[in-house]
């Protein structure tokens, strides 16, 4: 299968492009390569088609986010269309009226026959707080939400004896009509959809009573969802046919999972790299040693060399979160930061300040002018 191309390409816009620059990019391909244009033309409907589903993402802000971050596989189905097995009757149903009119009143065609739609439930937007801990193994999590679900009685049909009802009067099955509309170019044929049914093309008579027709009730469901290491604050995770479901059995909304990450009592996040803020007591700054810190993967013990300075930056490999790309594949894992400082304290007893001040005087204790410039040289460097 060949690789997509990417979604700004086809529109040949920029990724800083307004909504009116992809907008209007979309309307001249869309001209370009419409079928009524390129009739039989093969190459040319899948271009057509491929700057239908690149506008369906860009021209969403949500959608274009979620595909700036994380490229195609980000998408999960996010987009209205399917890629290379997306339908034409699809795109003139969504993208119909982007020239004012629709595409086969734009091309003084007779109009398009695209058939009975089929409905797609609404997305769902959930928030997911997440611990450090769950960020760097990664975590299965059940949640309680409240959706809409094909109603039990009719095994979401709408219909009290479960059938799909019955062809609709009005358009006579096929979901769409005619109507005449005066444009600059004179009277021209659009297809719009039925208003009777929807776009359906069949209507329910003998309404479930539980549904009310409709197909779905609201109901709180338990959804298993799986959170992958490394994920961030602000990153969505998309959980596809977990949204709302459609009328009529149509194909169900998404799950859109947005992560909220819990504040760490120990460590600071700065992406993959966790910081941890060592307060060492003077003696072991002085004199060295071993001090236990914590790790998420518990306490581990690490040497202080005689003479550690205040700013000092020790480095543990390894011990950060995992390096994720935009396909949510880790990569790597970050490190631990550990910035040393020295605790000194404000108050001290008799005896305490007498050793102190025994030492005052000594070499050792006395920074000279070298020791101050090697410093705050490497304190602010």
């Amino acid at each position: 299968m060949a690789e997509k191309r990417d979604y700004y390409e086809v529109l040949g816009v920029s990724k800083t492009a307004s909504a009116d620059e992809i907008k209007k990019a979309y309307r001249k391909k869309a001209v370009q390569y419409h079928p009524d244009k390129n009739p039989g033309d093969k190459a040319a409907e899948e271009k057509f088609k491929e700057a239908a589903e690149a506008y369906d993402v860009l021209s969403d802000s949500q959608k274009r986010q979620r595909y700036d971050q994380f490229g195609h596989a980000g998408m999960g189905g996010a987009s209205g269309f399917g890629g290379a097995g997306m339908s034409m009757d699809d795109i003139f149903s969504q993208f119909g009226d982007i020239f004012g009119g629709g595409f086969s009143s734009f091309f003084g065609g007779g109009g398009r026959s695209s058939g009975p739609r089929v409905r797609r439930g609404s997305d769902l937007r959930v928030r997911v707080r997440v611990t450090l801990e769950e960020i760097a193994t990664g975590v299965d999590k059940k949640i309680k939400v409240k959706k809409m679900v094909n109603c039990k009685s009719c095994h979401g049909t709408g219909s009290a004896d479960g059938g799909q009802g019955e062809t609709c009067p009005t358009c006579q099955g096929t979901g769409r009509v005619m109507r005449a509309q005066r444009t600059i170019l004179g009277m021209m044929q659009v297809q719009e959809e039925c208003s009777t049914c929807h776009g359906e093309g069949r209507v329910i008579k003998n309404k479930c009573t539980s549904c009310h027709g409709e197909g779905v009730v609201r109901e709180e469901e338990v959804i298993d969802i799986h959170i992958p290491a490394g994920v961030y604050g602000g990153m969505q995770i998309p959980v596809q046919g977990k949204g709302n479901a459609a009328p009529h059995g149509g194909i169900s909304g998404d799950l859109l999972v947005l992560i909220e990450e819990e504040e760490h009592k120990d460590f600071i996040r700065d992406e993959s790299d966790l910081i941890y803020n060592l307060l060492l007591d003077m003696p072991t700054a002085i004199l060295g040693g071993q001090v236990q810190i914590p790790t998420l993967q518990g306490e581990a013990k690490i040497t202080i060399a005689p003479g550690t300075q205040p700013g000092k930056v020790l480095r543990m490999r390894g011990k950060g979160l995992p390096m994720i790309d935009q396909y949510a594949r880790q990569y790597g894992t970050g490190d631990m930061l550990i910035n040393v400082g020295v605790y000194i304290p404000e108050h001290l007893n008799k005896d305490e300040k007498k050793i102190i001040e025994q030492l005052k005087h000594s070499e050792n204790i006395r920074p000279g002018a070298s020791d101050k410039k090697n410093f705050f040289k490497n304190l602010f460097r």
